[in-house]
């Protein structure tokens, strides 16, 4: 009444065409048809698998054909398709613009105190100001802020964004700030005597930024109270260079970087 004897052939390896294939995702757990062995992928390349039993044994098995049972049915694992690549962030943490070609500069600009704040603007924040189109310049100093607003000319599509250094009650900087009335101006600061402090000191590998005497110079008595042996200049490339992202800085520096942008973003 049969063709052919029933048990006949290898029962776990069925015809051609009719084992289904199987992403060897992880924790999948699966038995080796030849030796029995079970247990959950941990691994998988293109041309193999790796499975821990429930003892924590692992075992290697090549991706051959049917070469598994799956809840008891043959199946040919192979290999997940890979994610989808997560989009690349810039330094700051925004989604980056891929082949980038810089915007026209706007009128609106964002101030900066010093070249080193500029900087640090520039290699956090630079992928998103030429996405924008937001030119950074420093001013060398904020004593003569009112009349460099004045020749600036801010107006409604022409706003002027301004990050100040040690902008804490009761400092100069406070009082010079408050002299600009303008609503086409933001003035906002930092808590920080200089720019440096803003750099978290574990990216530094320093327990902390030291305290400066007063009639010291702020920076050569921070690079004398930590023993570096250098000039300023050589000691802010050495605190850029540890910076790579927006996670190395202080948030009172980040928050207020952001809030400038969308303030001369605001303006077209």
């Amino acid at each position: 009444m049969y063709e052919g004897d029933v048990l006949a052939g290898n029962w776990r390896r069925p015809g051609k065409g009719k084992i289904p294939k199987v992403p060897a995702e992880l924790d999948l757990v699966v038995e080796d048809a030849d030796s029995g062995f079970c247990g959950a992928v941990v691994a998988c390349d293109k041309e193999a698998v790796t499975l821990e039993d429930r003892f924590g044994k692992r075992r290697l098995f090549p991706l051959a054909p049917a070469a598994f049972l799956l809840e008891g049915r043959p199946v040919t694992l192979v290999r997940p398709a890979a994610a989808p690549a997560a989009p690349r962030r810039s330094a700051s943490g925004s989604i980056a613009v891929e082949g980038l070609r810089a915007r026209v500069a706007r009128e609106s600009r964002i101030y900066v105190e010093g070249v080193h704040d500029a900087a640090l603007v520039e290699k956090i924040w630079g992928h998103d100001l030429r996405v924008e189109g937001v030119v950074v310049e420093y001013l060398e100093g904020v004593d003569h802020l009112p009349a460099i607003v004045a020749e600036f000319g801010p107006e409604p599509r022409r706003r002027l964004g301004v990050l100040v250094d040690h902008l804490v009650p009761g400092s100069k900087e406070s009082r010079i700030a408050a002299e600009i009335t303008s609503p086409d101006v933001l003035v906002v600061g930092h808590p920080f005597v200089d720019i440096w402090e803003a750099v978290k000191p574990s990216v530094l590998r320093i327990p902390a930024w030291p305290a400066v005497p007063r009639g010291v110079p702020w920076k050569e008595g921070v690079i004398a109270a930590l023993g570096w042996r250098m000039e300023p200049a050589e000691a802010w490339r050495r605190i850029l260079g540890a910076v790579s992202t927006y996670a190395d800085l202080e948030p009172e520096l980040l928050g207020r970087v952001e809030e400038l942008i969308d303030f001369v973003t605001e303006a077209s």
